[in-house]
């Protein structure tokens, strides 16, 4: 199947847009690539297409708004400028939006609404209103109020929550980068362009440089850890560059253009993708190859036999990952026990729990009904 084709069929598309895509080296808005990029969105949605937005920039603008040459580096001052530059950022796509005769909506999310089941469906249900109601929502991380414990981090990772939120067709990243390359293209000459990715694997995500632009959050690094959400997902994405001509029409037209990462072939029911992405990852637990084996080919849940070693200091109930001995990422699941208590029965059998553990027992560290595989 050419997947690039199919993509003319995509109905509900997320876009995100990065901070040095929409402002210039200088640090004020580029009005120009903004009026160019709402003007292919309304064209989207005049055809029928659902349009969600999700938009970096509100604390570089309010640090050009408020004079400051650089970013501060303390939180409050972050966000200070965030409560800033979000609202004048808003008045420029809803003034540019409306010119286009669409109507834009404002939402903020934090880590926090997606954490929770019962918030992860209340945002979900929102979001699908406003697009039942034809509006463009215009989505952005709350960072006014936002702190480490609830910060999603970047808005590569929030777009593809998003997308997983709405059960997206397609995710398009825009980016100063017209897509992945084997190396930094910047730095290595010989570094070659890969239009297509089928699997985000361990060598794959060493091709990923560090951050991104200086008035930015992110890299090409958190937007592969975006395309693992997506595809995970069944959702299609692409990394383009946002000051290419026509780009988003011409991704959907179905042209080669940017790099796509395929979709796996079914979409996640609701409540495995909050499993898998709406909670924080808290730590990692390393398989061997027998248990891997079980659980890709069988369904199987994860046993304490299997586990080869467990990293990170995660409370029961947590959020972690289970890879493979090539570090490879299997599966995501709700842990039974706690990393000191896990660790006390790695490569252990069930019947021997009791003699080791104190409290409640059970035969699972992750039941198959609390894990998203992810491969």
């Amino acid at each position: 199947m050419d997947v690039r084709k199919d993509l003319k069929k995509a109905k509900r598309i997320v876009v995100k847009v990065g901070t040095s895509t929409i402002t210039h080296e200088t640090g004020k808005m580029n009005l120009f690539r903004m009026e160019k990029l709402v003007r292919e969105l309304a064209g989207l949605a005049n055809e029928g297409k659902e349009i969600i937005l999700v938009t970096s920039g509100a604390i570089a603008v309010g640090q050009d708004r408020m004079g400051l040459r650089e970013k501060p580096k303390e939180i409050p001052a972050k966000q200070a400028l965030a409560a800033v530059g979000q609202g004048i950022l808003m008045h420029v796509y809803e003034k540019l939006f409306a010119e286009y005769g669409q109507i834009a909506a404002q939402v903020l999310l934090t880590k926090e609404n997606s954490a929770r089941h019962n918030q992860y469906m209340n945002c979900r249900n929102a979001l699908l209103a406003l697009l039942k109601m034809k509006t463009v929502p215009i989505i952005n991380e709350n960072d006014a109020i936002a702190v480490d414990e609830i910060k999603i981090g970047d808005n590569d990772t929030l777009s593809a929550t998003v997308a997983t939120l709405v059960d997206a067709d397609l995710l398009i990243i825009l980016s100063d980068i017209n897509g992945l390359y084997t190396a930094n293209p910047q730095q290595d000459k010989n570094a070659k362009f890969i239009d297509e990715i089928g699997e985000v694997t361990p060598e794959v995500e060493k091709m990923a440089g560090g951050v991104g632009s200086k008035r930015g959050t992110g890299g090409m690094y958190t937007k592969l850890q975006a395309a693992k959400i997506a595809v995970n997902s069944g959702v299609n994405m692409v990394i383009a560059s946002g000051s290419a001509e026509d780009v988003l029409r011409e991704i959907v037209g179905g042209t080669l253009v940017g790099t796509l990462f395929r979709a796996k072939d079914s979409h996640l029911k609701v409540r495995k993708s909050w499993l898998a992405f709406g909670k924080r990852i808290q730590g990692d637990i390393v398989v061997d190859q027998g248990c891997e084996k079980a659980m890709l080919e069988d369904g199987s849940s994860l046993l304490a036999a299997g586990i080869v070693s467990v990293d990170g200091e995660f409370r029961e109930e947590s959020t972690v990952r289970v890879l493979s001995l090539s570090q490879r990422e299997i599966a995501r699941g709700i842990v039974n026990y706690d990393a000191e208590a896990l660790k006390k029965i790695i490569g252990r059998q069930t019947n021997e729990f009791s003699g080791i553990l104190h409290g409640k027992i059970h035969d699972e560290v992750i039941h198959r009904d609390n894990m998203v595989l992810m491969v």
